[in-house]
């Protein structure tokens, strides 16, 4: 995996091979951010990145210029190497965390920017995490969340909605908290 652009752009990271880990590929991630630049000013924003397995995106956002990124996982070895990797290349704003992803989201409170989570393809509770999101208020008013999932999962039916893209078998499903 590389880091696109920013301060560490074409950085390679290699993660071990026993993590428990389905990484976004470069291209749907050059995709995810290209959509994303025409919302938000990196520079600007709180994010925190859901099931983040090797820090993939959380690096892309802290390369852009985030000043606070949040990485949440359960698995201990995903969250001790976000860490090595954010000490080896000196990324202060980014906060590994353990924790089971709807324990942490019912349990909080702070208010993101950018929210993304890409749980395991097989998850069953996709409309719980996105209720945990909305219903605990944990986007700004400008915030957006950004959802990675296989193709069979839809949300046009939701309230929040407001675009789904398809990069090859990555599905990201955007839901926003308010229109302009």
């Amino acid at each position: 995996m590389r880091i696109i652009r920013g301060r560490y752009q074409r950085r390679q990271i290699v993660a071990p091979n026993n993590l428990p880990v389905r990484p976004t590929t470069d291209m749907a991630k050059e995709s995810l951010f290209n959509i994303l630049e025409n919302y938000m000013d990196f520079e600007g924003i709180n994010a925190l990145d859901l099931f983040a397995g090797t820090g993939n995106i959380s690096y892309e956002l802290v390369s852009r210029g985030c000043p606070k990124v949040t990485a949440v996982d359960l698995d201990f070895g995903c969250v001790k190497f976000i860490r090595e990797t954010a000490l080896k290349l000196d990324m202060k704003e980014l906060i590994p965390v353990r924790s089971d992803v709807f324990r942490f989201l019912a349990n909080h409170q702070t208010k993101y920017d950018l929210i993304f989570a890409d749980p395991p393809y097989d998850c069953q509770r996709y409309d719980e995490l996105v209720s945990l999101i909305f219903d605990n208020n944990l986007l700004t008013e400008d915030g957006m969340f950004v959802l990675e999932h296989d193709k069979y999962v839809h949300f046009e039916e939701h309230p929040h909605f407001m675009d789904q893209r398809h990069y090859g078998k990555v599905n990201f499903t955007f839901f926003a908290q308010t229109f302009n």
